[in-house]
């Protein structure tokens, strides 16, 4: 079987050929195969968008480039100028769906319902009409309309991928059996091995059952096509950032504020990445940390002092360059017969290291800091034996609270916020979530 043929996408998004169904499908697989081609879609869309005398047929293509490139509101804008067709109405429609799943606006779902009902009058495909309507009745909470608007198109619709996708997604809402909804999920992909709201859903499916491996892979194959699910971004990066792989997920998110410069999770997520890339230590810096530890276990007996210096270390019960570190000057001074002298011959032996007195005594005093426990009442004591699953914690905070051995909520409100901090990629988002979802339950972390 030979390849199929690359498209000039500058010529079919800017030209006078045939541009319907067949040639945005065409698009849509060089998009999610060509990285170059992303290039060709952005420099095609500007050359039109700069056309002042441009025709209702360069507006359909117009919006139609927009809209794959995710920029929902433009291409909504542009094909409402357009030719008033088949082709535009439904991807008004499309721009509707979008916006109404990125948004929560309803307003948006029951304009997609309108749009792809209009779409089917003047002459598009009725499953893929129908499955768009079904889509936008399941979004709005409408799940059983969803049902009875897809029973309607099932008779022609067996080769639909976007028809099993959607059969999926309805019955998984509505409680149908995780084994049916995968045999959906199977035959979507078996006709759309590409298909990104069934990749999507296998990546969620996975990511739940703990499959992190099979979940990136479903999760890297939904975002190559165009335009590119928010959900599919958002966790892949998430799993990225589990395998400190900072670079690809900080990409996932900055994708996303390219179209939704506010959105506030992917700004949270990539500050959060960022901050959690930083800290990563490179081979220098670990080289200078193991230096450190070196250097702070080394005896006192090691340097030339005084016996009344050495005495008085002994007494004090500092054997180690670090417990020195750790000990104030004050703290030094207090012992009997431990005077100015010797603290001078201290400090110089020190400075031959680079350390100083007290240099680590702060670190000591927050580490030494105890928190009395309070005994919880009967009621707390039953909120505290509840699973760490009743929070409903995001994907994110759910993994951290695993790797941290935390089940049940009375272990999480036992553990501090520099507690949970401390595991790889749990950051400010994560540490507010779970502050948010405690309070929902009148509990704090311990210290708050």
């Amino acid at each position: 079987m030979s390849a199929p043929a690359t498209l000039d996408i500058r010529d079919l998004v800017t030209g006078t050929g045939a541009f319907g169904p067949s040639e945005i499908v065409g698009l849509m697989g060089q998009l999610g195969s060509d990285p170059a081609s992303h290039r060709d879609l952005r420099i095609a869309v500007k050359e039109i968008e700069g056309q002042s005398d441009r025709s209702p047929a360069a507006s359909v293509r117009l919006g139609v480039g927009q809209y794959l490139l995710g920029r929902w509101k433009d291409s909504l804008q542009t094909l409402k100028s357009a030719d008033g067709g088949a082709l535009a109405l439904y991807f008004q429609a499309r721009c509707h769906l979008a916006l109404g799943m990125a948004s929560d606006a309803t307003e948006h779902l029951a304009h997609a319902q309108e749009s792809f009902t209009a779409a089917q009058k003047a002459g598009y495909d009725p499953t893929a009409c129908g499955v768009g309507v079904a889509e936008a009745q399941r979004l709005a909470g409408h799940v059983k309309e969803a049902e009875k608007t897809l029973a309607k198109v099932a008779a022609t619709a067996e080769s639909s991928a976007d028809y099993w996708a959607e059969k999926a997604a309805s019955g998984a809402d509505s409680g149908l059996p995780l084994a049916d909804t995968i045999a959906a999920l199977e035959k979507a992909l078996a006709l759309d091995s590409s298909h990104p709201a069934a990749l999507f859903a296998m990546g969620v499916i996975n990511d739940r059952v703990g499959n992190d491996d099979e979940a990136k892979v479903c999760y890297e194959r939904a975002v190559k096509r165009y335009p590119t699910s928010v959900g599919a971004l958002l966790n892949l990066g998430i799993l990225y950032e589990d395998r400190d792989d900072f670079l690809h997920a900080q990409q996932c998110y900055k994708r996303i504020l390219q179209v939704y410069p506010d959105h506030p999770r992917a700004r949270l997520f990539l500050k959060d990445s960022s901050a959690s890339g930083n800290l990563q230590l490179d081979d220098q810096e670990q080289k200078q940390r193991d230096r450190l530890e070196h250097v702070l276990a080394l005896p006192v007996t090691d340097f030339e002092l005084s016996v009344r210096s050495r005495n008085c270390l002994q007494k004090m019960g500092i054997h180690t360059l670090g417990d020195l570190a750790r000990t104030t000057e004050a703290e030094i001074l207090e012992s009997k017969n431990f005077g100015e002298t010797s603290l001078v011959e201290i400090k110089d032996m020190l400075a031959t290291k680079g350390l100083s007195l007290g240099q680590l005594a702060a670190a000591v005093a927050a580490e030494e800091t105890a928190i009395e426990p309070v005994e919880p009442s009967a009621d707390e004591q039953e909120v505290h034996s509840l699973p760490i699953t009743e929070l409903s914690l995001s994907v994110r905070a759910r993994k951290c609270t695993t790797k941290l051995g935390i089940m049940t909520i009375g272990e999480l409100v036992r553990r501090t916020a520099e507690d949970l901090m401390e595991c790889k990629n749990f950051g400010v988002t994560s540490l507010n979530e779970v502050r948010e979802k405690l309070t929902e339950r009148g509990l704090k972390l311990r210290g708050d």
